[in-house]
C-alpha cells in the first residue's frame, strides 16, 4: 500500500516556476512508477508526465514537453513536477499516482494509488 501527498502548489503569474513534490508512505515506493496528472475546471483528468520506477525512463504530454520535468528520489520517497514556463492553461489540480506493474503509463486507469492533489494557478 503507498500512500501519496502533494505539495508545492499555488498562486503564480505567467512565465514563472513551481515545483509540485509527491511523497510516499510505505517501503515499496522505489518499485513504484510514478505519474502526475491534472484536471482543470470543467474538463477531464488528463496525463502530464511519467517516470519509471528506476527513473531512468521519462514521458510527457505534448502540451508540456519541453517545461515540465519529472524527476525522482527513491530514497527520499519523493517524486517531483518542475514546472517551467508556465502559462494559464496549466492552471488545475496537480495530481501523483504511483503504478506498481507498468514503468510509467500515459493512462489513468493504470495506476493504482492516488493523492489528494495539490492546487496550481497561473496568472496571466
Amino acid at each position: 500500500q503507498v500512500h501519496l501527498v502533494e505539495s508545492g502548489g499555488g498562486l503564480v503569474q505567467a512565465g514563472g516556476s513551481v515545483r509540485l513534490s509527491c511523497v510516499a508512505s510505505g517501503r515499496t515506493f522505489s518499485y513504484y512508477a510514478m505519474g502526475w496528472f491534472r484536471r482543470a475546471p470543467g474538463k477531464e483528468r488528463e496525463f502530464v508526465a511519467a517516470i519509471s520506477w528506476r527513473g531512468d525512463r521519462t514521458n510527457y504530454a505534448d502540451a508540456v514537453k519541453g517545461r515540465f520535468t519529472v524527476s525522482r528520489d527513491n530514497a527520499k520517497n519523493t517524486v517531483y513536477l518542475q514546472m517551467n514556463s508556465l502559462k494559464p492553461e496549466d492552471t488545475a489540480a496537480y495530481y501523483c499516482a504511483a503504478d506498481n506493474v507498468g514503468s510509467g503509463s500515459t493512462q489513468a486507469a493504470n495506476y493504482d494509488h492516488w493523492g489528494r492533489g495539490t492546487q496550481v494557478t497561473v496568472s496571466s
